[in-house]
């Protein structure tokens, strides 16, 4: 029998005494490499996942007929909005693909109206982030801090040397992996596969408000041309951009379908809000699609949407409706941290970072 979900208190989220401290020290981080990135390349970066591999326009439906538990927030009526999409990888410096690292989706949906996060009072956006795994790869934002330390150390230094790294972490974690495991460490520094980022599932990793519940996300290829890049290597030989080259290959002919899939929290010790480094146990309480997103044949790399997405537009998960607020000490850290890096864009590149306005798109969802 399946279990009832939780429902959402702000008694789900506890918040620790070094808090703030710690978040203020990320965010000095974070912009200390954006600092190094700017100063080496003349152009502000984001200060993580400045690299990005495919921007795509396409459209989100929510399917009809949810039940009521997933029947909530911007899933609550079923209908059509235009999305932007942003495939990417975590480093915040740009490095050859050959430097394979994780990898990461982020979705604006345009037209969202309601309830509104602080910050974003004046929006019509519902933004969704997410890397190819399904857990953070840090237990606490301390945690995180001492890990982040060590990369804003490698920062737009030693290319070379980092490729070299990549190439013999990916062999360690292959040997990792034919004897049934999967290491996190390794294919965050470095030891990611080179297959098509195409094929990849996306969570959110950390969870956010879903309504009258608590769940995380994900994004999951559904279309068979999307589903046989799962894992498929990609020609990576001398080709330091050969993700955003295969990116733009599948869609100059082809289109793309995923599910967006949520997991709702059941068990609050089981299925922890403060821990996002633990997988949520999928026999507890599976990923079930709420809603369907097509992206057709066009340019993944026009310098259109180069102008408007990646030097024009910024992502955050605090950016949409006080129904999907995001939940726990990583996203309650992100919120500074995505604000520093969009202001830091914006002064260094004179290239003002804004939200599409309601002439830019629907006035809400379409009917079918």
């Amino acid at each position: 029998m399946a279990q009832s979900p939780v429902t959402y208190s702000p008694s789900v989220e506890t918040f620790g005494k070094d808090e703030l401290e710690i978040d203020r020290q990320l965010v000095d981080l974070l912009r200390g490499i954006s600092e190094v990135t700017y100063r080496n390349s003349g152009h502000a970066l984001r200060s993580v996942h400045a690299k990005a591999h495919g921007l795509l326009k396409g459209e989100l439906e929510v399917l009809d007929g949810l039940p009521a538990n997933l029947s909530q927030g911007l899933f609550a009526t079923a209908g059509r909005y235009p999305v932007i999409m942003r495939f990417s990888t975590i480093p915040g410096d740009i490095l050859d693909d050959a430097v394979s690292t994780l990898r990461g989706l982020a979705i604006k949906v345009l037209g969202v109206r309601g309830d509104r996060l602080p910050g974003s009072e004046d929006d019509v956006t519902q933004d969704f982030l997410f890397v190819n795994a399904p857990a953070f790869g840090a237990a606490s934002t301390a945690k995180f801090l001492g890990a982040l330390k060590l990369v804003a150390k490698t920062t737009d230094r030693g290319e070379p040397l980092k490729k070299a790294l990549s190439a013999v972490l990916r062999r360690v974690e292959s040997v990792v992996e034919s004897f049934g495991g999967k290491s996190a460490t390794l294919i965050a520094l470095g030891g990611h596969p080179e297959t098509h980022i195409l094929g990849e599932t996306f969570y959110s990793q950390a969870p956010i408000r879903y309504g009258d519940f608590i769940a995380k996300i994900a994004v999951a290829p559904v279309s068979p041309e999307l589903r046989a890049l799962s894992n498929a290597p990609v020609g990576t030989s001398g080709k330091p951009n050969f993700l955003r080259d295969a990116v733009r290959d599948f869609f100059k002919t082809q289109s793309g379908v995923w599910e967006l899939r949520v997991q709702l929290c059941v068990d609050l010790e089981k299925m922890p809000v403060e821990d996002s480094s633990k997988p949520w146990p999928e026999d507890l309480s599976p990923y079930v699609a709420v809603a369907r997103i097509t992206a057709g044949a066009q340019d993944s790399w026009s310098a259109s949407n180069i102008k408007s997405v990646d030097d024009g537009a910024a992502f955050s998960p605090w950016r949409g409706l006080a129904a999907h607020q995001p939940l726990g000490a990583i996203m309650r850290a992100r919120k500074e941290a995505y604000r520093m890096s969009a202001d830091f864009r914006t002064q260094r590149n004179g290239c003002p970072i804004r939200e599409p306005g309601v002439a830019e798109q629907t006035n809400g969802p379409s009917s079918r």
